[in-house]
Order: C-alpha cells, then structure tokens, then sequence
C-alpha cells in the first residue's frame, strides 16, 4: 500500500510518498490502534506529522474504541473521531483507499492510503501521486490524446495537428488544492508556445491566470523557445504567499515585456526566497518547473506539456491534469 501526503510543505513535489506493508487501509489502522504513543506511531510510519491523524489514535486510548472489524465500522469511527477542517464529505473510505482533506489554519492539506489493486486498476488518476521527479521525457509523433477532466481553453485554436496544456500547482492564499483548472492551448505544439503567448491577447478568451500573464511578459522579441521565459519566471519577485508585484502588465507585448523585465530586476524577494534552489528541465514536448516560493510554503510547480508527450504517457498525463483540477483523485 502506498500513502501519499499533499501538502506545501513537502519537499520540491509538494508531497511526500510512502510505501506500507499493509494490504489494506483496515490493516494499517489495526496495527496502529493500540498504540502507546500516536504522535510518534504516526510519524514513524509516514515519515513525518500529518496533521490531524493522530486524533483517532488518540480518541482509542481515551475513550476505548473497539478495533473495527469492517470497513463501515472504520469509517464511522473516522466520522466520528478523527480531526479534520471540513465537512463530512472530506473523509472518503472505501475498501481500496482512503482520502482526507483538511487544513492548517495556513494552506489546505490532503492525503492518501491507496492499496496496491486501485493503484494497479486506475494508473490515469494515480500514476502522478506517485511519480517522482524528473518527469520522464518523450519521443514519437502520436497527437492522440483528449483530456478526461475539465480544461480551461486559453486562446482561440490555431492551425497545428498538437496542442498544449499548462499545468499551474501554484496558490496565493489558503486555498491551495486544486484552486485552478489545467489550461490548454489548441493546435499549439510546445516549441511554438513562446511565439504564440506572444502574439496572443490575453483579453480575448478566458482570464488568464497571474502565472501565465508573467510567463507571456517575460517572453523576449523574437524568441522562439520557451525556456529563457521560464529562467526569467523563476527570478520574478512575485509568486509567493506574502510578496509583491502581482502583474498589472499591459496587453501589448512589447511595453509587457519591457516593464516585466524592469521589475525583475528592482523588485526583491521575501521569506528567503531562492531562485538558486529551483529545478528546471525542458526538452522538445515536456517542460517542467520546480520554483521555490519561501522558506514558509517551500516549493510551487509548473508543467508545460503537449499532446505528443501525452499520448507517449497518457496515464501520466490524465493524472497530472486531475490532480490539478480537484483534490481527490478518485472523484468521479
């Protein structure tokens, strides 16, 4: 069984991943239930604090529940007992997983346990939970690939047989799980997206997100690739919980462009920001982002990636957009 932790806090992936001998999710909760110390049972198990799941170990030990023998009985006592930031709907069991949201006071908060059968039957919600970095590149041309979960169209089709969606895992308050939806640009194949954020209006169409204002702005006259736009998003001051300037960017490119590169270079960073600790890796279908935002919230990520990259790793893909478009990964 695997558990996956969603959290900020966690790493240059924003989630931390660990693999459990147990079957079943009943199994892990039955090792833990009589624990002395549920903190620390907790922690050890999982590699760090997840926050709130202590408290059914702790609701055992005082008030005496009995092991749950099924499933049901599980999930009445998690109901009933175990400390969330939300309503009833944020605790979800089933016999092959379990899926908790919660929060901090600070940032939204989700985790896992995922048995090895839903892990092995539903690859195309699961496979990024548990994809480490780097993403894997591509070869081939095979364009055959149509999202499974809602996209948000960016900019009118164009005329080429790909296209390419945009993936932001970025927050600007508490709201921090799934708070946008994957972007695509039709007939748009990665290699030409800084020509085309270029010429592109950002008035026509739906609202562009702050990222992709930024991103658009700090692409140069005359530049065709997009990785200098992405070494430029890395250094901008903004992009953090508590710092400033949000784009107020003109439409047109040019005076864009010129008062993007301005403030990259008198706008300052907070919260130790580090342009130094980011990871960025392009090739010609996948670019990918690991920004680091602050000591605070740690790291956000972006994933730029066309439909050839997505038909050589389609389970991959659809994951990665469902994981941007809601919380829980088996939400029907």
């Amino acid at each position: 069984m695997h558990f996956v932790y969603r959290s900020h806090y966690e790493g240059q992936l924003s989630k931390r991943v660990r693999r459990l001998p147990d079957e079943t999710v009943l199994n892990w909760f039955w090792r833990g239930w009589d624990c002395d110390d549920p903190e620390s049972w907790v922690e050890n198990e999982l590699g760090g604090d997840v926050y709130g799941l202590d408290s059914i170990f702790e609701a055992v030990r005082k008030h005496g529940l009995p092991r749950p023998a099924t499933t049901s009985e599980l999930r009445e006592l998690l109901h009933e007992h175990l400390y969330v930031e939300g309503d009833e709907d944020f605790i979800r069991l089933d016999d092959h997983s379990l899926r908790v949201r919660t929060e901090d006071d600070e940032v939204e908060l989700a985790y896992f346990f995922l048995d090895d059968e839903v892990v092995a039957t539903a690859p195309d919600r699961l496979a990024y939970l548990l994809q480490s970095w780097p993403l894997p590149g591509a070869e081939g041309e095979s364009t055959s690939f149509a999202a499974d979960v809602p996209v948000t169209v960016v900019t009118p089709a164009s005329t080429g047989d790909a296209s390419t969606y945009a993936v932001f895992l970025t927050f600007y308050d508490g709201e921090s799980l799934a708070c946008s939806q994957p972007l695509v640009f039709p007939g748009v194949r990665l290699r030409e997206l800084a020509g085309h954020l270029r010429t592109a209006d950002p008035d026509r169409g739906a609202a562009w997100p702050p990222e992709l204002l930024v991103l658009r702005a700090l692409v140069a006259p005359e530049e065709d690739a997009i990785r200098p736009a992405l070494d430029q998003c890395n250094r901008w001051p903004g992009f953090n919980l508590n710092a400033d300037p949000w784009p107020n960017l003109p439409n047109d490119h040019d005076p864009a462009h010129r008062q993007a590169m301005e403030l990259l270079t008198t706008g300052g960073y907070v919260d130790g920001r580090r342009p130094d600790a980011s990871r960025i890796e392009v090739d010609e279908h996948l670019a990918q982002v690991i920004m680091h935002c602050g000591q605070s919230f740690g790291y956000q990520q972006w994933f730029l990636f066309d439909t050839v990259w997505a038909a050589a790793h389609p389970d991959l893909a659809q994951s990665l957009l469902r994981y941007n478009n809601h919380w829980d990964p088996l939400e029907d």
